[in-house]
């Protein structure tokens, strides 16, 4: 669990709680830490199935938006959820106790989901309401964040429907974050053309020898919007991973990158630059979609990895949340 300062704000901007005790707080070792700022977070499994499919669009309609998860009688996964909360330390060294916690999990969510059919769990789902939306991951965490918010003081929720696609809901319910995962091959060599190349072993070591290196780059793309009353989406996933392809995976994939891809030509392809140059290629399109590109993560091996943040004012002000999530 991780313990945050004042200093990052508990992330929504909505609950600054003291880094140090506050006057009148005994710092005895019976009541160490007592009205310090915490994240907690707590992760929980469940099985269900779902379908998209909108009564309102035709046969060939639906697979068109939404292809084979339109096929009846729909899919399943195994979702992993991970519930972030916030709060000063009681007397017993917790924010919440643990116990209290995993039962309000079940009672509002697992044991109402699990080994259920989405579309027809909860309320939010059925589509003869004119308010009802498909169970996309998104619209899931959005619900799963009503029904617990009441009971837990939430800072954050993801859900996981896949290791390659999972959800975030942050302090505003309203919105949501969705990331997928994609992975490339390629080689790159690090050096600077005006330098020699002992300079450029002094400061890229083995990464400068002449013929290049190569790595298999995961590549995380996370996205955030309003969810649609209908669709359940951000933005439409097909699309969204459609330009991650056109626009990244094949023109990267098995790749020199110095020599194949004209950006690198005279820019360095460490992590970093790869990591800014796919979010300057995918910012604009994305925006096309109604979305807008939250973060771009590069992962170079198990050792190195480059995060890029397209919005820069919400990392500001969500750090601890972010980290907690992505830790749990």
């Amino acid at each position: 669990m991780a313990e945050q300062d004042a200093t990052e704000s508990m992330a929504t901007g909505t609950m600054a709680m003291p880094a140090t005790p506050s006057a009148g707080v005994s710092a005895g070792p019976l009541r160490h830490g007592r009205g310090r700022g915490c994240v907690i977070t707590r992760r929980a499994l469940f099985s269900a199935s779902h379908l998209y499919r909108l009564p309102e669009l035709s046969d060939a309609e639906n697979a068109s938006r939404f292809g084979r998860c339109s096929l009846a009688p729909g899919h399943g996964h195994n979702y992993e959820l991970i519930v972030a909360m916030a709060g000063p330390l009681d007397g017993d060294g917790m924010v919440l106790n643990l116990s209290d916690v995993k039962h309000a999990i079940r009672r509002e969510v697992t044991d109402p989901l699990d080994f259920r059919f989405l579309n027809d769990c909860w309320p939010e789902f059925d589509l003869s309401r004119p308010e009802g939306r498909l169970p996309t991951t998104e619209a899931l965490t959005q619900a799963i964040w009503t029904r617990l918010a009441p009971h837990l003081p939430l800072v954050g929720l993801r859900l996981y429907e896949q290791p390659t696609l999972w959800a975030d809901v942050i302090g505003n319910p309203m919105e949501a974050f969705l990331s997928i995962r994609t992975h490339f091959s390629a080689a790159h060599r690090l050096a600077r053309e005006e330098l020699s190349q002992g300079e450029n072993e002094a400061i890229y070591g083995k990464c400068a020898r002449p013929h290049g290196h190569g790595h298999n780059y995961l590549l995380d793309v996370t996205v955030r919007g309003a969810i649609d009353p209908r669709s359940g989406m951000v933005c439409d996933l097909g699309e969204l991973q459609g330009l991650v392809n056109e626009l990244v995976v094949e023109p990267f994939d098995h790749t020199f990158l110095n020599k194949d891809v004209a950006h690198f030509a005279t820019c360095v392809p460490t992590a970093e630059n790869i990591a800014l140059h796919i979010a300057d290629l995918l910012s604009a399109p994305i925006a096309a979609t109604g979305a807008a590109l939250h973060k771009v993560r590069l992962q170079e091996s198990p050792n190195n990895a480059a995060e890029v943040f397209a919005e820069t004012p919400l990392l500001e002000t969500r750090p601890a949340v972010l980290e907690a999530l992505a830790g749990a």
